[in-house]
């Protein structure tokens, strides 16, 4: 007498990493030329599923668009919890040129290189921030 097994049947949307499933255009942009709004529907690790929109110039575009979103997203959760990192950080720029060179900090070098790392920070976070929300509208 044979003993037949049975497979457990896995379950359908249940993935090892996030995938998205399914990915439609909804329309081009009115402001920026070239652009697009997707409608990007995603299955995460537990089997939920839930679309996201995202804008960009074609697909691939669309979706390190909303990426990169996510990303920014938790890391500025991070920074909003706990602000010490972003000190320390500030800090650690800071003082590396007087770590380096001790008589740096006596000159007026040392004032422009403030001056430049302060306005490249923010320069960078505006850049970025441009980058992310380019598309919308």
């Amino acid at each position: 007498m044979k003993k037949y097994f049975k497979r457990k049947p896995k379950p359908k949307h249940k993935y090892d990493k996030r995938r998205a499933i399914e990915c439609k255009i909804l329309k081009k942009s009115a402001t920026h030329k070239g652009y697009c709004k997707y409608k990007i529907t995603i299955a995460e690790l537990d089997g939920t599923i839930h679309s996201e929109v995202a804008y960009g110039t074609d697909m691939q575009d669309a979706l390190s668009r909303l990426i990169n979103t996510e990303r920014t997203i938790k890391i500025e959760k991070k920074m909003e919890k706990n602000p010490l990192i972003f000190f320390l950080v500030w800090m650690l720029v800071m003082a590396v040129p007087v770590l380096w060179h001790g008589e740096l900090a006596y000159t007026p070098w040392f004032i422009l290189y403030m001056f430049v790392t302060f306005t490249a920070m923010f320069a960078f976070a505006g850049l970025w921030q441009n980058y992310l929300e380019k598309g919308k509208k």
